[in-house]
């Protein structure tokens, strides 16, 4: 079984405004409400892949009771936690450039993290997937999702999948996690590298964050494609399909869903981070998740 993770789901609020206008009144041309989230994404899309899968974390408030209930409408299993304040709305405003306005969200604290450990716990078995995306309250301390891995620990055989930047992600690979996907803009943060495309550099990097822990990183690099180091020693890069940009968010938790759906297939490194980056490509060129049909047509003209 996969279980995804998101401590801080939304509804995104898509608005589309034809030319954007600071400090004046903008009327939208179109408009639609989503529910939002990294894991929750993942989820959705390996959903549409044919994969069962489990979305736990943290709702309040009317809007986490409407998370739920467009959760629902979908059909994916859930088993999110409630919690005190509210979840929150995110503003995206498609223009000329994607603006993307994001907000706190729910309150969180220790008892409702330990909550969220103990559901894992009761679920969780070897062989199983636990992926942990998105951004946490900064209140819970950085270290708040390499303490889920931990508690976990005792569950052998379990495949940690991570997904976030900064410390977030970097305290957990002293706990060896399966998967991590920085991006390419996450892995200069992390060692204060300036922006670059060469995938060597890219590549030796990545290197290093195996060696600090994680068995495998995938470091994505948007419409430049996907570089993967392995656990098996290998670097492997992966072009992206050329295409017309309609949204970016969620492109990278098509990513993620796409790379564990292959690999559960063929348990082939390559071909995963083909189909992974053919579902980041599709999810990029259409409004919502991407279609079995569009990523393997995305796929097809990479080959």
């Amino acid at each position: 079984m996969i279980y995804t993770v998101t401590f801080n789901p939304s509804l995104d609020y898509y608005l589309k405004v034809n030319n954007l206008k600071t400090g004046a009144v903008n009327r939208a041309a179109a408009e639609r409400l989503t529910v939002g989230g990294k894991g929750i994404n993942v989820s959705l899309e390996l959903k549409e892949l044919g994969d069962a899968s489990v979305a736990l974390g943290f709702v309040a408030g009317f809007t986490g009771r409407e998370i739920l209930a467009e959760i629902e409408k979908s059909g994916l299993a859930h088993d999110f936690t409630e919690v005190e304040g509210r979840s929150r709305i995110n503003v995206k405003i498609k223009s000329t450039a994607e603006t993307d306005i994001n907000a706190n969200g729910a309150f969180l604290n220790a008892e409702a993290v330990q909550k969220l450990v103990d559901k894992l716990k009761s679920k969780v078995k070897a062989g199983d997937y636990v992926v942990i995306c998105g951004n946490a309250p900064a209140a819970l301390g950085e270290g708040v999702y390499a303490d889920i891995i931990y508690k976990l620990q005792s569950i052998e055989g379990v495949n940690f999948v991570v997904d976030a930047c900064g410390k977030l992600l970097t305290e957990t690979l002293k706990y060896k996690p399966f998967l991590i996907k920085p991006n390419l803009f996450e892995l200069c943060e992390i060692f204060g590298l300036p922006p670059t495309v060469d995938t060597k550099i890219i590549s030796r990097h990545a290197r290093k964050l195996q060696e600090a822990g994680a068995r495998n990183v995938i470091v994505s690099l948007g419409s430049g494609g996907a570089v993967m180091v392995t656990e098996t020693q290998q670097s492997l890069y992966v072009r992206a399909a050329r295409g017309q940009l309609v949204n970016s968010v969620g492109a990278g938790d098509c990513m993620i869903a796409g790379f564990i759906h292959e690999y559960i297939r063929t348990n082939n490194y390559f071909k995963s981070l083909n189909f992974a980056t053919a579902a980041g490509s599709a999810c990029a060129f259409t409004e919502t998740i991407a279609t079995k049909e569009q990523i393997d047509y995305v796929e097809s003209l990479m080959l």
